[in-house]
C-alpha cells in the first residue's frame, strides 16, 4: 500500500465522504461499484467531522458464551488490544459481527471500549453490530453501527487482523477508511493524488449546475450546464 503524506490526510479529513467516492468514481472507475458500504449505518453524532484512519479488522459474537471460557479468553483480549494500539495510527476500528440472523443481538461499543480504543488511538468504529451507552461514549469518538441495544449480551472477539466485510464494504487490515455519517469506504491510497487534481474540476462542475437550477432557468439552461 502506498503510505498517505500528511498532507494527503488532512485533504481527505476536509472532504465528505460522499466527495471521497465521487472522486474515485473519476480516477478509479473500476472500484465505482464497490468498496464502500451499501446499507444504512447508524451515526449517534452526525455533527463530528470526517474520520479518516487505518483499518484494524475484527469478527465478534454475541449471541453466546465465550466457547473458550471466561479464563481463556483473557489472553486473547490482551493480544487484541497490542493490535489495536500498534501501527498503522490513527485507526478505525472495522468489526463485522457474525451472529447471522442475530447480528446486533449484543453490542461491543460503548463508554468503556469507546474510551479504550481512543486512549489506543482510535477515531471511532464502523460495524454492521450494534453500540449502546450514546450519551457516555468517549468525546469525539465516531460509530456507524448496525443497530443500537442496551445489553452487550455475551460479545466477544472471534478474531483480528482478518478481512472482515461490513454491509458490503469489504476491507483487509490496514487499509485506508473515510466515514461520516453518510458512511464509509476503502480508500485506494495509489490514487489520492489524483483525487485531489480532480477536486477543483467536480466542484466547478457542480457549482454550474447548482446554479443553474437556482437562478430559475428553464429545462435548456440546466442542460447547456450539465454538457460543461
Amino acid at each position: 500500500m502506498t503510505v498517505p503524506t500528511r498532507n494527503q490526510l488532512d485533504f481527505l479529513q476536509s472532504i465528505d465522504t460522499p466527495t471521497v467516492c465521487n472522486l474515485i468514481e473519476i480516477v478509479a472507475p473500476e472500484r465505482r461499484g464497490f468498496g464502500y458500504t451499501v446499507k444504512h449505518l447508524h451515526c449517534p453524532f452526525p455533527e463530528l467531522p470526517p474520520i479518516v484512519g487505518f483499518a484494524k479488522t475484527v469478527t465478534f459474537k454475541a449471541k453466546d458464551a465465550v466457547p473458550l471460557g471466561q479464563g481463556s479468553y483473557m489472553q486473547k483480549r490482551l493480544d487484541y488490544l497490542d493490535y489495536v494500539a500498534g501501527p498503522p495510527q490513527a485507526s478505525i476500528m472495522v468489526m463485522e459481527d457474525l451472529d447471522g440472523e442475530h447480528v446486533g443481538y449484543g453490542a461491543f461499543w460503548g463508554e468503556v471500549q469507546s474510551n479504550v480504543h481512543k486512549a489506543l488511538g482510535c477515531l471511532g468504529v464502523v460495524t454492521n453490530g450494534s453500540v449502546r451507552d450514546i450519551p457516555m461514549i468517549a468525546p469525539g469518538f465516531q460509530m456507524l453501527a448496525g443497530s443500537i441495544v442496551p445489553s452487550h449480551a455475551y460479545v466477544h472477539v472471534v478474531d483480528f487482523g482478518v478481512d472482515v466485510t461490513v454491509h458490503g464494504m469489504a476491507v483487509k487490515s490496514g487499509d485506508l477508511i473515510h466515514a461520516d455519517r453518510h458512511g464509509a469506504v476503502v480508500v485506494p491510497t495509489d490514487k489520492i493524488e489524483s483525487m485531489q487534481a480532480a477536486l477543483e474540476g467536480i466542484a466547478a462542475r457542480e457549482a454550474k449546475i447548482i446554479a443553474a437550477a437556482k437562478a430559475g432557468g428553464d429545462v435548456a439552461a440546466i442542460k447547456a450546464a450539465m454538457k460543461g
